[in-house]
């Protein structure tokens, strides 16, 4: 691929994004190749061969499947889970999709963790051989403080030390028994009026329909910046009263619905979902065990977004801490294999997704396509890599 062909690709699928987010997008992407994955999901459905993995059941996928693409979370039931945790892609695809995308990520990922290529080609064994094992029990489970281990259980067990004044003091200033939001560097940045006031309207007129509408009170907004593959979407943190002022605030995240950039290449027919943020919130809650607190679908100037709510137990788990041990990486990559052969369980006979009985069938014929997924990865893995060369050598011109 040419330097103006990678740039054009690139700038075709982000255009109509805001420019000072977007910018912080491209420059996300030229950290390191992982970087680069992150932000070009499109570009790795752009290049997926259709009829490769044509036989693979249709599932319920993420669509961005990558090992950041997991994280703790507080859900409905208030119990703490690790889980899958962007679902802005997901579409009824082909289960090896999500699979294809995740093996890339390790095998691309591993340089920035300093994991040589041999023990990548590993940590890809373990995940496929954990997945497979998972999806022929054909029954889905969850992971918590009681059966979480290794880096997951640290990052779950560590979740307990946090409380919601201490979430609320590093993102608002208090003055007076009354927090606004801080204005933080590459993370907030302030609203216009109408802005301000569009989201209130929004979450007030929501809030009208909810059992304790007083809860939702807007006290302040501001844009967020969080992520890389949405960067440039209009994002905003809404400090609203929850259960008091001060101490008891809470923070919500409102994050503008696009379509799924692997719609265009889904071999499979597409519910018709009312917006685009219906389209994330229904699959996330048929995948997960129990979705994050106030997932909901909302609407603003003709335009969908996904609420949710900011948690203090919301977090990722710290994949440099392996320190040199393997078993720490493994441990990880089998959890996280586990998650996604029990969420695609969990939504199966959905509007189309595969029943049970054929992933466990899909599972036990694992030898079949095993090495067809992981040689993909592989090649795409190099193409990745070349093509953030490529991306990096244009930065300048895009900045």
């Amino acid at each position: 691929m040419t330097k103006q062909d990678l740039v054009d690709r690139i700038q075709a699928f982000n255009a109509g994004r805001r420019p000072k987010t977007l910018k912080l997008k491209y420059k996300a992407m030229t950290k390191n190749a992982f970087g680069f994955l992150r932000g070009t999901c499109h570009l790795f459905y752009q290049d997926l061969p259709v009829d490769i993995f044509a036989k693979a059941p249709p599932v319920w996928i993420c669509g961005d499947l990558h090992f950041q693409n997991f994280g703790s979370f507080r859900g409905d039931d208030r119990l703490v889970y690790f889980d899958v945790n962007d679902f802005d892609e997901a579409v009824l695809a082909p289960c090896t999709w999500d699979i294809a995308r995740f093996l890339t990520s390790v095998l691309v990922g591993a340089h920035t963790l300093g994991v040589n290529d041999e023990d990548a080609q590993d940590l890809c064994e373990y995940f496929l051989n954990t997945y497979t094992a998972a999806l022929e029990t054909g029954k889905s489970s969850a992971v918590h403080c009681a059966t979480a281990t290794g880096l997951v259980q640290d990052l779950l067990e560590h979740l307990t030390t946090r409380n919601r004044q201490q979430f609320l003091d590093e993102r608002t200033d208090l003055k007076k028994k009354t927090r606004s939001l801080k204005l933080i560097p590459e993370k907030t940045f302030a609203v216009s009026d109408a802005e301000r006031e569009a989201v209130t309207t929004l979450i007030n007129t929501w809030a009208s329909h909810q059992p304790n509408p007083k809860f939702f009170n807007v006290l302040d907004v501001a844009h967020r910046i969080a992520g890389t593959g949405s960067l440039g979407l209009e994002r905003y943190v809404i400090l609203v009263e929850g259960d008091g002022s001060p101490h008891e605030n809470y923070l919500l995240d409102l994050k503008a619905a696009r379509s799924s950039s692997l719609l265009p290449y889904a071999p499979l027919p597409q519910p018709s979902w009312n917006s685009q943020a219906e389209r994330i919130t229904a699959i996330q809650f048929r995948f997960q065990e129990s979705a994050p607190a106030l997932l909901n679908p909302l609407r603003l100037d003709g335009k969908s977004f996904v609420l949710r709510e900011l948690q203090p137990t919301a977090d990722r788990v710290d994949l440099n801490q392996w320190n040199g041990k393997l078993k720490r990486l493994v441990k990880v990559v089998q959890t996280m294999a586990g998650v996604v052969a029990w969420g695609q369980l969990r939504s199966s006979g959905r509007q189309g997704s595969a029943i049970a009985d054929d992933l466990i069938a899909f599972a036990q014929d694992a030898a079949s396509w095993h090495p067809l997924v992981l040689d993909y990865a592989r090649s795409y893995a190099s193409q990745v890599e070349a093509d953030y060369q490529i991306f990096e050598a244009a930065w300048k011109d895009l900045s």
